[in-house]
């Protein structure tokens, strides 16, 4: 077997999502299983190049993990025309600069998102990307989710008849950070950073929406800041700018209604962190994360309303779980997967920048349908 070695700049994984789900669950777990076999006799070995801006941290990460490279300057390794790939998990701010400079040096680009701050600038990287010859994908993690990928597999196969709804509930209480530690970094909660749960999360419910259910057509969303303010990773007090909360109607193609509520400022009373319920004619389903529950409407009871009686049922009891009937990787690694077999062999590949502008898109409407309390239509972008 052919051992090809693809060398990929990695800036941004000194933070916890860019060193814990693309570094060390990724890019270290395809290596960790002796690289990635393209099927044709050959055997794909990523070579992670670290790139940030501290030099202890990138210089302690490299050692801990075995990794030969590091710099804190990246215009050199973009100068590097042995590196292949240019991947980005640094801050929202940082990120569309770095891309550019990535398609200026000609390297593919794989990135976090939201891939810029506005969806100016994020047609514009694709355009750049397009015009520069340069395969470029996004990440979108939640459809690789094995319960996302139970429920795709309930709607392909016609389950649920005329699908009516979709309801999303997403959040956890993220701690302040005075008595307890927060579990997010500070920068999320100024929107002078790049914050706020709507550019986080509205990008994701855009991608889950479209490639489940349908092309998102309008938005209506009302956002709040529900903790005013906060402390930083010093102990120090700063004003939350950026909204922690957000609850969103997304109409969709073919008729569907999208409803999905968002917070850092909620208590789990669900059984996973994200759920999503899908109800259609013929069926309803619950998924989250992991688990996905269904209800056909020959296995509906009839529940009757009435006040003034305890309930003597339990209501989830009478929904049946679907089988996992596969092997459920991680949903960052088997997209970083299925990007580098589209850098290596061409391969089909739908979830490039043009699909990362339309999760910012999503998120800039959806900010500006809250500031005027207005609904907004969602124009379908192209290059």
């Amino acid at each position: 077997m052919t051992r090809k070695t693809v060398r990929i700049a990695m800036n941004g994984v000194t933070g916890r999502m860019g060193y814990r789900q693309h570094l060390l669950r990724s890019i270290l777990a395809l290596r960790e299983q002796g690289g990635l076999d393209l099927g044709d006799g050959t055997l794909l070995w990523p070579e992670p190049v670290l790139v940030g801006r501290r030099e202890h941290a990138l210089r302690a990460m490299a050692e801990r993990h075995g990794i030969g490279e590091w710099s804190t300057d990246l215009s050199a390794v973009l100068a590097d025309e042995s590196v292949d790939i240019y991947f980005d998990a640094q801050v929202t701010s940082a990120r569309e600069s770095a891309l550019k400079q990535a398609i200026a040096a000609g390297k593919h680009l794989y990135t976090e998102k939201p891939t810029a701050t506005g969806v100016d600038g994020a047609l514009e990287l694709a355009r750049l990307a397009r015009a520069a010859g340069v395969k470029n994908g996004v990440v979108q993690d939640k459809i690789f989710l094995p319960g996302l990928v139970k429920l795709k597999r309930l709607i392909d196969g016609g389950f649920f008849g005329e699908i009516l709804s979709v309801r999303g509930e997403f959040g956890y209480w993220v701690f302040e950070g005075d008595w307890q530690e927060a579990q997010r970094p500070s920068w999320n909660y100024r929107a002078e950073d790049g914050g706020g749960i709507v550019v986080d999360m509205f990008p994701h419910w855009e991608y889950v929406l479209h490639e489940l259910f349908g092309r998102v057509t309008t938005v209506s969303a009302h956002v709040a800041t529900h903790v005013p303010q906060r402390w930083d990773e010093e102990g120090k007090p700063y004003p939350a700018t950026a909204d922690d909360s957000a609850y969103g109607i997304f109409q969709l193609e073919g008729g569907a209604v999208a409803q999905i509520n968002s917070s850092w400022a909620v208590r789990v009373n669900r059984d996973e962190l994200v759920e999503f319920q899908v109800d259609g004619t013929h069926g309803s389903a619950v998924a989250g994360l992991r688990n996905c529950r269904v209800q056909h409407r020959s296995a509906t009871p009839k529940p009757v309303w009435n006040p003034d009686l305890p309930v003597t049922e339990s209501f989830r009891d009478q929904w049946q779980e679907v089988p996992d009937n596969a092997v459920f990787d991680n949903g960052f690694k088997a997209q970083w997967e299925l990007f580098l077999r589209h850098v290596v062999l061409d391969e089909s590949y739908t979830w490039d920048l043009l699909a990362g502008a339309r999760g910012v898109q999503l998120a800039e409407l959806g900010l500006k349908s809250s500031a005027e309390g207005r609904r907004y239509d969602v124009p379908e972008l192209t290059l």
